[in-house]
């Protein structure tokens, strides 16, 4: 399918774009979700082709050696994430457009690959201390994790004027109702 468009939802960790894109896949049928591939540990309760592709670092590696990434990046030391090309030319190829929830970075890269096709969207958390105070009821997160998670949004905040649109996810319900408008109008177009 190449009509198909890419729906890109970036945010620091624990601004909720999980949450935001989970409900866009509820509510509108033609989205397909975007599994990104990583070099991580599998959380609990994650499964591999659902959660994410997990791959070994070595893995990873050598699908980057071999160009069969649409955007990646190295966020921390030996943990990888990133986009399939593969992936994307299924989920087109099954009528759909895809919808991604990925970091900053990867939000960007994506934008710049694909400009009018795709429509970047950051999720803005109310706060720094609502970021922090989200990450640590996730119980996913050590101290150290959660320390480098927010230095790293501190970064990424800055970002956000660089995205088609922002969403202020102070209130859920508003974030979700705003998310669903942004996207709904981009595919009509």
């Amino acid at each position: 399918m190449n009509s198909g468009k890419l729906i890109i939802f970036s945010a620091p960790s624990g601004a909720g774009k999980t949450t935001i894109v989970r409900h866009l896949l509820n509510v509108i049928p033609a989205l397909e979700f975007s599994i990104s591939a990583c070099s991580r540990e599998m959380r609990k309760g994650e499964r591999n082709g659902v959660d994410y592709y997990f791959l070994s670092a070595g893995e990873f590696r050598k699908k980057i050696e071999n160009n069969e990434f649409i955007e990646w990046e190295e966020v921390y030391k030996d943990h990888y994430y990133g986009t399939l090309r593969s992936e994307v030319f299924r989920i087109w190829n099954n009528g759909h457009h895809v919808i991604f929830d990925v970091d900053v970075e990867g939000g960007l890269n994506l934008k710049s690959q694909y400009a009018d096709r795709a429509l970047a969207v950051f999720v803005m958390p109310p706060s720094i201390q609502s970021l922090e105070s989200r990450l640590k009821q996730r119980e996913t997160e050590t101290t150290e994790s959660i320390a480098r998670r927010i230095g790293k949004a501190e970064k990424e905040l800055k970002t956000a004027d660089r995205f088609d649109k922002t969403i202020l996810n102070d209130t859920l319900a508003h974030a979700l109702a705003d998310a669903e408008k942004v996207v709904k109008e981009f595919l009509q177009r």
